[in-house]
């Protein structure tokens, strides 16, 4: 899953973009719509474990969105200052479940409550390190619970009536299966042009030969 609620719009143009070739993207939407939805995946063998990073960190948030998104092109938070991830993580409804095997952290799910008892799960992801050993589908099972059982750790938050979330073809080859798996039900598809922009990597020149 790719894309950020705080950068839906379309950004100014940019002169280093220039020049720079297109590709056409598809973004899928899926949603569920009650708690009965939710098809959870077998838990994966091995010491894994889901825990929420309830203490704000800029520097942890964005270790995980760096790390997860280096090889699949999530790059609109990578100009975020530490002022505009502190910002957004003390969001009241904001929330961060982080996956670890034996200690060392596999992947995310960020949740988002928005309004009338919405719940948007922003982003979701695995380190390629840790991925098709089954901890995505565990991960994302977990996740979605805790999206429809949100409003019991925020008092005065609704009651959850939806989950949802995007992906897009430039995500893993696998995460729609995953989603489709998980019982979300696509409604809605979009295809636009954007900007063929390298994969950044967890640091320069990683995952190139």
């Amino acid at each position: 899953m790719r894309r950020d609620t705080l950068d839906r719009q379309r950004p100014a143009a940019d002169d280093s973009l220039t020049g720079m070739t297109s590709i056409a993207v598809t973004t899928w939407s899926l949603e569920q719509t009650s708690p009965s939805d939710l098809l959870p995946a077998a838990a994966p063998e091995g010491e894994v474990r889901i825990v929420r990073s309830e203490v704000p960190s800029p520097e942890f948030s964005r270790f995980l969105y760096a790390s997860v998104g280096a090889d699949i092109r999530w790059t609109d938070r990578l100009g975020w200052t530490y002022a505009q991830w502190q910002e957004y993580l003390e969001r009241p409804g904001v929330e961060t479940w982080v996956a670890y095997e034996r200690g060392t952290p596999a992947g995310y799910v960020e949740l988002e409550a928005q309004d009338e008892g919405v719940v948007e799960i922003v982003y979701f992801g695995l380190i390629r390190s840790f991925r098709g050993r089954g901890i995505g589908g565990h991960l994302l099972s977990y996740g979605t619970a805790r999206a429809w059982d949100l409003a019991d750790r925020w008092p005065g938050r609704p009651p959850t009536k939806r989950v949802w979330l995007h992906t897009c073809s430039k995500d893993g080859e696998y995460a729609m299966d995953n989603y489709l798996r998980r019982g979300f039900k696509l409604f809605d598809t979009k295809v636009e042009m954007e900007p063929d922009i390298p994969t950044p990597g967890p640091w320069p020149g990683a995952y190139r030969t």
